[in-house]
């Protein structure tokens, strides 16, 4: 590894921590790169709060940065245009919900991709998420392609921007030129709670690096093709449907995977993920909400004076209470 000064000392063991939030992701539609190239669009990336940016602006994306962004963008702009793959064409008060875009045509043009269009678009907020990005790995170590269909695995490793492969336990690569418990990488998993499951990587990442005879590496590569099977019974031999889906655990999935690896650094399974945090996860988009429509009465104060100092669990037992709350309304 070559550091910025030009040194390149050796490491025993190393851990890439930079994550999947640093290099943004840009779609390639057409136009687009005008638009950027104009001072008319930007990545999310450099999104901190609302601004005054024109009076219609698009925000792209269906992720949360990009309904939360859309949200708060409602409070400066006359007009915010949401637009998300699949999207139904529906207006809001000043929130119009679009498709995908096909084209960013000048004069602040776009156009969707059921054919409408919308005019007069002063700005444009990509909230299109990132590209995994690993300069300072060169290139005999990792590929920056889509590796190839799999069984047998691959005998290198590769980045297809969408994911590292293959890797045990998300963490760990499997190539035969190279130490397992060697090399570990942090934080790529997606659609998940991530500090929690840093925290639960970390603990993994310790005890492979101590005991590297306990990292089992035929049964981790037999798990990796039976996932490999499952999501290609899924997208079939689209390989780049498999790579963008490969390290999003959804649901359930993320909770299971974290007491795998509790039970992989402590040995056994005395550290478990707690059963509020799968309950509580399940609804967070109903959390959401109903926090907004306190703050938009506020009457936020009220519901968290005092909560915490009689243990983290009281925060448990508000959102329990806050929930309850919002079911009885609904009724």
């Amino acid at each position: 590894m070559q550091l910025s000064n030009g040194d390149s000392p050796d490491f025993d063991l190393i851990i890439v921590a930079n994550g999947h939030y640093r290099f943004p992701r840009y779609p390639n539609t057409p136009g687009l790169s005008k638009w950027i190239a104009a001072g008319k669009a930007l990545h999310s990336a450099w999104y901190r709060h609302a601004l005054n940016l024109g009076e219609i602006v698009v925000v792209v994306g269906d992720g949360p940065s990009g309904h939360d962004i859309a949200a708060e963008m409602r409070a400066v702009a006359r007009t915010v245009i949401h637009s998300v793959n699949g999207g139904v064409h529906e207006d809001i008060g000043n929130l119009k919900m679009r498709g995908r875009i096909v084209e960013f045509k000048d004069e602040g043009q776009v156009v969707f991709d059921d054919g409408t269009t919308e005019s007069h678009v002063d700005y444009c907020l990509l909230a299109t998420g990132y590209e995994l990005s690993f300069p300072f790995l060169p290139t005999d170590i990792l590929q920056p392609s889509i590796p190839p269909s799999c069984p047998p695995l691959p005998p290198a490793l590769y980045n297809s921007g969408y994911h590292i492969f293959p890797l045990a336990k998300h963490i760990f690569p499997l190539w035969s030129d190279y130490p397992p418990a060697a090399l570990a990488f942090m934080g790529l998993l997606v659609k998940v709670a991530p500090f929690p499951l840093f925290e639960a990587q970390g603990r993994a990442i310790v005890k492979a690096f101590e005991h590297p005879v306990l990292l089992d590496t035929t049964q981790e590569a037999t798990e990796i093709i039976i996932r490999y099977e499952e999501l290609a019974s899924v997208y079939g031999d689209d390989t780049l449907s498999i790579s963008k889906n490969w390290h999003k655990l959804r649901g359930q999935a993320q909770f299971n995977y974290r007491n795998r690896l509790f039970a992989f650094s402590e040995g056994d399974t005395k550290m478990t993920v707690p059963d509020w945090e799968p309950e509580m996860y399940a609804k967070k988009d109903v959390l959401r909400r109903v926090w907004r429509e306190l703050e938009r009465t506020g009457k936020t104060d009220e519901w968290v004076k005092g909560v915490g100092e009689g243990g983290s669990m009281e925060w448990v037992d508000m959102t329990r209470r806050l929930l309850k709350t919002f079911e009885e309304g609904e009724e």
